[in-house]
């Protein structure tokens, strides 16, 4: 079956001086195993990918990337430079990699035009956005040219974590609770919901937005968000849609990155249909192999194994189906 990954992560030299938002945290050892697979972009990578049984990875640029950046016009500078690199890459190996852009969202107007410059002259499927940009979420509404342009083109954020902005009291005294152990999916949902509740899927009703790790929890939170939001003072917001849990379900797709348990999987099946889940390893952060066992094994339909694997990416990422093998026979 043919496997897509979503969530594949790299760095490039100019770009490694950023540093990734939990290095401090992370064991020596295994940030030096990490650290050369972000810098190997082909090599390690390709063999990973055959062994694993990975045809095609969607890179992009590792957190905190381009958005750790102060300074817009350098930000802006620096994110061209790591889009052509990336698109250099596809180019190279255009059955094995697709990329997801990285935007200089320090301004707006201008990661709307390398929106538009990537999309339409690179042809790459989509953004990814690591976190908060120097404090701004994309509910902002200086970032409604970006969700704009996104939706005109047709392509998907992915919203990815990275460090808050600051570290709320109850994390306080408790780093081993910071980063991907556990702050990054609150955050992250957090960040997913304020996007709602902003009102940006209203103005774009079109537009979409890709989140990792099985949704960052909220499949599992569904009930109880409609729940209390009927018992709110809607005059005070005011969405277009009945539930929060209608946006989920309508402008939101989860991947499988990073969380290879039958579960949360099942969960989320439930919660927003086999329609909405594609596959992503969180590499070099996790194990391919690990991430494509688990879905090989997973108790599922062979169709919904399917529309994770590939079916889902390739509609929503554009991402054309192989030519047929040619039969083979007599001469």
């Amino acid at each position: 079956m043919r496997t897509i990954a979503l969530e594949e992560h790299f760095v490039t030299a100019a770009s490694a001086h950023h540093g990734a938002s939990t290095e401090s945290l992370a064991d020596p050892g295994f940030w030096r195993h990490v650290s050369s697979h972000l810098l190997d972009h082909t090599e390690q990578r390709l063999s990973g990918m055959d062994d694993a049984g990975i045809d095609l990875a969607v890179l992009s640029l590792n957190a905190p990337g381009i958005q750790a950046e102060p300074d817009p016009a350098v930000a802006v500078r620096a994110a061209i430079e790591v889009n052509d690199f990336l698109a250099g890459l596809v180019a190279e190996h255009p059955t094995r990699f697709a990329g997801f852009a990285a935007l200089p969202l320090q301004d707006p107007h201008a990661a709307a035009k390398e929106l538009d410059r990537v999309v339409t002259q690179l042809g790459m499927p989509g953004a990814l956005i690591n976190a908060h940009t120097q404090g701004r979420y994309l509910d902002d509404a200086s970032l409604r040219v970006v969700w704009e342009r996104a939706e005109g083109l047709n392509v998907p954020l992915y919203l990815h974590p990275a460090n808050g902005y600051d570290i709320p009291h109850v994390l306080s005294g408790h780093r081993e609770l910071l980063g991907p152990l556990w702050s990054w999916g609150i955050e992250t949902a957090t960040h997913a919901l304020r996007v709602i509740f902003g009102g940006v899927f209203d103005d774009f009703p079109n537009a979409r937005l890709i989140l990792g790790h099985l949704g960052e929890g909220l499949p599992y939170a569904l009930w109880r968000m409609d729940s209390r939001w009927r018992h709110y003072d809607q005059s005070k917001i005011r969405l277009g849609r009945a539930n929060p849990s209608d946006y989920l379900r309508h402008n939101v797709y989860i991947t499988t990155s990073g969380v290879f348990s039958v579960p949360p999987l099942l969960c989320a099946l439930l919660a927003l249909g086999a329609e909405r889940i594609l596959f992503a390893t969180d590499y070099p952060f996790e194990e391919m192999a690990v991430a494509t066992q688990f879905l090989d094994d997973a108790p599922i339909s062979e169709a919904d194994r399917a529309r994770i694997a590939h079916r889902n990416a390739e509609s929503l990422l554009n991402i054309p189906a192989p030519a047929p093998t040619p039969a083979s026979g007599p001469a």
